[in-house]
């Protein structure tokens, strides 16, 4: 059963049709332009058998549910009171954002626990699922957001793309190398010495080694070196939205 996964985020929205494990379309929009019509006419286009939505911002939920709701299809919201299945082993599971929760459902679905999903969106996220279910996380500063801070924060300094962020030299020549140097091995670094921790102190609780996934746009700029480290699943989001949806309807 094809459904309709909609991710809202900070910076973007992603959208999908799943259908299983496969994602059989999707693509994004800036949440700032996130708007009834456009969302009216991507479900026109999409005639699926029920919609999914995850989004940590509660201004354009409050927009874009009432073309949802009237749909005329399944509709599910996935929050912290909705998820079937996960768990909690959380004292407030109310301030985990949704796009989080889906992506635990997502490693339930094609890893199972002990996970470690590393989400590389605006905020560089790290959630762990054991199999009492959601555990904790970590929340970082995104790629974007490091690459953006220098330039708009300094005077000399340049905008950076992130696309030109990978196989500089580790040693700068020029201003925009050294930022360059900065951000790529710095983000790498980040990311591993977070990695790190939290494997060493679920090993200490006694949890095997946990399985890494690694999700969001900015995972592409992860070094080759960490292919072997790690499982890239771009649509994790999109898969756990529909699994929710599939285990509330069941």
């Amino acid at each position: 059963m094809s459904l309709f996964c909609l991710d809202v985020g900070n910076t973007h929205a992603h959208w999908g049709v799943v259908d299983g494990l496969t994602v059989l379309a999707h693509g994004e929009i800036a949440t700032a332009s996130l708007e009834t019509s456009a969302l009216t006419s991507l479900l026109a286009a999409h005639p699926t058998k029920g919609i999914a939505l995850a989004s940590v911002v509660p201004l354009v939920t409050a927009s874009i549910s009432p073309a949802l709701l009237c749909s005329g299809r399944p509709f599910y919201h996935l929050c912290h009171d909705t998820v079937k299945g996960l768990g909690f082993d959380y004292p407030k599971p109310a301030e985990v954002g949704q796009d989080r929760l889906a992506d635990c459902v997502g490693a339930q679905l094609v890893s199972g626990a002990p996970a470690v999903i590393i989400g590389m969106g605006t905020a560089t996220t790290v959630d762990i699922l054991t199999e009492r279910g959601y555990a904790g996380g970590i929340i970082a500063p995104g790629l974007g957001v490091m690459t953006q801070y220098l330039h708009e924060r300094t005077a000399l300094l340049p905008a950076l793309d992130p696309s030109s962020l990978l196989g500089g030299p580790a040693i700068g020549k020029s201003t925009v190398d050294a930022m360059r140097a900065g951000c790529a091995l710095g983000f790498a670094g980040m990311i591993g010495a977070l990695l790190d921790g939290v494997c060493a102190e679920l090993v200490r609780q006694g949890s095997p080694m946990p399985k890494v996934i690694v999700t969001g746009g900015a995972a592409v700029y992860l070094p080759a070196s960490w292919q072997a480290r790690v499982a890239h699943e771009p649509h994790l989001t999109l898969l756990g939205l529909a699994e929710a949806h599939r285990r509330h309807f069941a």
